[in-house]
């Protein structure tokens, strides 16, 4: 009977414990309850032609005292290798040393001339290794001759660490040979390039802005809106964007790489950074991606890197970051997202001098950016997604040393605006005869559900309430909001827009031979009398826009 007691007991015990734990992590999880995801990637590479200075030794250490930087730390991460690089028995010992239950080692798809030529390919470059895209990247070659180079690298891997690489990254790189390395040699996660505009050849502009998405089989960079069309493997945005100043200037580069001395390399930018990636509000989870490739040397990249790997430490253990690898994000993508996730990137708190707010949201339908600045509101970019547009290299080859990707301009604050003051949606009212901006106070950012994201925005008289779902958005004026208002879309002087014309069915686009439309399923779409593009006017207080080509 004393037995039965304790036994009794004890199961009672266990079960009070485990509600306790179920409990606990539910407050955690109320608390966190959106995952903040941190991927440290260093690629390697073991030559630099551009600089006699840098040779094939400096390129060695500078990846012995990031290895050694990240212990110190307790970070594990992923190191990409370059063909050149994979061959070299330096890097094949000291990364073979490294405990695989915290470093990934995986491949950076650049391709130098031991690779082509062991392919069977006469190489065209100027020097062992040559970053133009005609030469150092998969979309120079033919699909026929992306097969042949994919087998060569992921044999020659496989006979050097025993398996095939898990994660590839590229600055760019073609639908193609994702689908090759994807159905043949089950990739779980790749990377490519931020958005940008023609910084070192590579254009990438109007994609899923950060985080990560499933692609469409015709398209490295665009996110497919159905499964049957999807690539299954989660393409990570490179390089930690500045949110607001990576996207207002669009051919430079803000962004976490601990070279920059204007961003990665300074400590107040990179203390803000780390602060609104892992204090302020996202939907679905936040993503960015930390580390540097080695041509730069350890050196240059020493400083920032010291400053952002100990922040990066204390919120790992602070429980307000995941560090992990490329590979192990790219399996919980797969694990949690059956198709391309809702998600945003918000900033609450600008840089010191700067009353800069922000939100990013992307679906895999469009993406969004909105910017307050000065009490005043514009909606600086929309682009659409389509899975059925096939990037320029599914099967032709560029012919040039730059490579271009894009997606489909609703609005484009960069391009159609200018440098650094980024054009767009006005919102707009009259008042007392005159059209003048809206003016407001600081915007609140909530999440409705898991799809839906939403902006209030107090005015001096009423408020706004944005919000921003998966197919489209809401603009909704409340509370004794302003009468009449309205968004105008302003570019700048000579901009080259894709937009045609105002029609029955909405504001017309075409942009690389597509015809596109932005649709009003409530309000009227009319000619701007002020000089923007065109008009939007709410009916009954409310404006809601179809972000949807087609669905």
């Amino acid at each position: 009977m004393l037995k039965k007691t304790i036994s009794f007991l004890l199961v009672a015990l266990l079960c009070q414990f485990a509600t306790y734990n179920a409990d606990a992590r539910q407050k955690i999880n109320t608390l966190h309850p959106e995952p903040k995801i941190i991927n440290i990637v260093n690629f390697i590479r073991d030559i630099e032609p551009r600089d006699p200075n840098i040779t094939r030794d400096v390129l060695y250490q500078t990846v012995v005292n990031q290895i050694k930087l990240m212990k110190q730390y307790h970070l594990g991460g992923t190191f990409l290798l370059q063909y050149d690089a994979l061959i070299d028995k330096r890097y094949q010992d000291l990364l073979k040393t490294l405990p695989k239950d915290q470093f990934e080692i995986g491949g950076w798809w650049e391709l130098p001339q031991q690779l082509i030529e062991k392919a069977g390919i006469q190489w065209r470059g100027k020097y062992s290794w040559d970053w133009h895209s005609d030469v150092g990247f998969s979309v120079g070659y033919t699909p026929a001759e992306r097969e042949k180079i994919i087998d060569v690298y992921f044999t020659d891997f496989k006979e050097i660490f025993g398996y095939y690489p898990k994660s590839i990254a590229s600055w760019v790189i073609d639908a193609h040979s994702l689908n090759y390395m994807y159905d043949k040699y089950k990739i779980v996660a790749t990377a490519n390039c931020k958005d940008q505009v023609g910084t070192d050849g590579f254009t990438l502009w109007g994609g899923y802005w950060n985080q990560a998405y499933y692609p469409s089989r015709v398209n490295a960079y665009m996110p497919a809106q159905h499964a049957s069309k999807q690539l299954p493997v989660p393409v990570f945005r490179m390089l930690g964007s500045d949110p607001i100043r990576q996207y207002a200037d669009g051919r430079t580069v803000t962004t976490l790489e601990p070279v920059y001395n204007h961003a990665g390399g300074n400590e107040q930018w990179i203390n803000w950074f780390f602060q609104c990636f892992s204090g302020d509000l996202s939907l679905g989870f936040n993503y960015t991606q930390a580390g540097q490739e080695n041509s730069f040397t350890w050196e240059a990249m020493r400083k920032g890197l010291e400053l952002q790997m100990p922040i990066i430490a204390q919120l790992k253990r602070e429980g307000k970051v995941r560090v992990e690898t490329m590979e192990k994000s790219g399996r919980w993508f797969r694990e949690s997202y059956p198709l391309t996730p809702a998600t945003t990137f918000t900033v609450s708190k600008d840089l010191p001098g700067s009353n800069k707010k922000t939100i990013w949201f992307n679906s895999r339908f469009y993406r969004i950016n909105i910017l307050w600045e000065n009490g005043t509101m514009r909606i600086t970019d929309i682009h659409l997604f389509n899975e059925n547009i096939p990037d320029k290299y599914l099967e032709n080859v560029t012919k040039s040393n730059q490579s271009f990707f894009y997606t489909l301009p609703l609005v484009d604050g960069f391009q159609w605006g200018k440098a650094g003051k980024p054009e767009g949606f006005r919102l707009m009212m009259n008042k007392d005869g005159q059209e003048v901006p809206i003016h407001g106070k600081d915007p609140v950012f909530a999440n409705v559900n898991t799809t839906t994201a939403r902006a209030t925005w107090p005015l001096e008289n009423g408020s706004l309430e944005i919000e921003l779902n998966e197919k489209g958005l809401s603009i909704k004026a409340k509370t004794n909001a302003p009468e009449d208002w309205f968004l105008d879309l302003y570019v700048a002087e000579n901009a080259q827009t894709a937009f045609k014309a105002v029609t029955e069915a909405g504001a017309k686009y075409e942009f690389d031979g597509h015809t596109y439309l932005l649709k009003a399923t409530q309000g009227i779409i009319e000619k701007s009398n002020a000089g923007g593009l065109y008009r939007i006017r709410p009916k009954g207080q409310r404006i809601v826009l179809s972000m949807v080509d087609p669905e």
